[in-house]
């Protein structure tokens, strides 16, 4: 199946938010023939006027040729329902996460579409083996899990079910790098590779705030110029959309059974219903003014280095590794049972 061409395909995609857009582009970009559909009216057109504009930047960065943009454009249409998906080869669902809106498409789709049809779901956290379970040939559903922005995320997980036939993942893989990306192929568990990785990144984060340890612009500052991350955890939160993120901390956080590491917060569920969901509600953690967070105050350093630096003994085995630190940077330590005031 490595040799289907994305050229030769009829690609269906459901939803047409920033997945569902971002997922339009770069398939009619590499050559497929792209339907997008969504429940709201008026939402794929819309979309798709957004998708053709990128293709119109593109062509102004030199990115694309005139031929080339006019080209992807006219490979984009809106279906006005489910129906017009009957000649797809492959339909991926990019809709909200819930695992009984995502069975109940699917369930629809299987009476659409041929026998043949791929069905694909966008999910960052569900089990693909539950989406698939209750479809009529779950042998043909895998996961294609991109990133947002689409365009510039080069990753896409591959997650092949329980059930999912072994020819879903390698074609899957082989159309994720004809769109220019790379596949990495994932278990279905909760949260695959990214988002399992991620919990620690955001719940952490969650509890450095909750915990007053420091403000949330310092902590994104901090993981940025010394941990080296494009965002911190926050501006990420804000790009994706609060509404997004907390559902897939929660997802994760029942799928592991209540482990204690991927707790959800409640500072997170209050800003959902709050509505302060980020870069889309124009307030998340950070204020926007046209898109562009209102910048933050910088906390000085201190003005003086302190006399000394007290190492408490009950820190093993890193203890010696922090005297050790403290020393080549020229401190003195203070070697008392507990520290001075100073």
């Amino acid at each position: 199946m490595t040799d289907v061409r994305l050229e030769n395909l009829v690609f269906g995609i459901v939803g047409a938010g920033a997945m569902g857009r971002g997922i339009a582009q770069i398939a009619a970009q590499a050559g497929a023939k792209v339907l997008l559909y969504d429940t709201r009216s008026g939402a794929a057109a819309e979309a798709v006027a957004f998708v053709r504009q990128m293709f119109q930047r593109l062509q102004e960065k030199g990115k694309l040729d005139a031929a080339q943009a006019q080209a992807a454009c006219g490979r984009l249409a809106v279906a006005e329902s489910l129906a017009e998906f009957s000649p797809c080869q492959l339909v991926i669902e990019a809709i909200v996460e819930d695992l009984e809106v995502k069975r109940g498409l699917f369930k629809d789709l299987e009476e659409v579409v041929a026998d043949g049809c791929l069905l694909a779901t966008n999910t960052s956290s569900l089990s693909v083996t539950a989406i698939a379970a209750a479809c009529r040939r779950p042998g043909r559903v895998g996961g294609f899990h991109f990133f947002n922005p689409v365009p510039l995320m080069k990753v896409v997980e591959v997650i092949d079910g329980f059930l999912t036939e072994p020819w879903v993942g390698t074609l899957l893989a082989s159309l994720a790098r004809q769109m220019g990306h790379t596949p990495v192929r994932a278990k279905d568990s909760p949260g695959f590779i990214v988002n399992h990785a991620g919990r620690g990144f955001v719940t952490e984060a969650f509890r450095l705030l909750g915990e007053s340890v420091a403000e949330f612009y310092e902590i994104d500052r901090i993981m940025r110029e010394a941990a080296g991350f494009r965002m911190g955890p926050f501006e990420l939160m804000d790009l994706t959309g609060l509404d997004v993120t907390h559902p897939v901390i929660e997802s994760i956080y029942h799928q592991y059974y209540q482990e204690p590491r991927y707790r959800p917060s409640p500072l997170a569920q209050q800003r959902v219903t709050a509505g302060v969901l980020g870069r889309k509600s124009g307030r998340g953690f950070y204020q926007y003014q046209n898109n562009t967070p209102v910048a933050m105050p910088v906390t000085p350093l201190p003005a003086e280095r302190p006399a000394r630096v007290w190492v408490s003994r009950s820190c093993a085995p890193s203890r010696q590794q922090l005297v050790t630190l403290v020393s080549s940077l020229g401190g003195a330590l203070d070697e008392r049972t507990t520290p001075q005031a100073d």
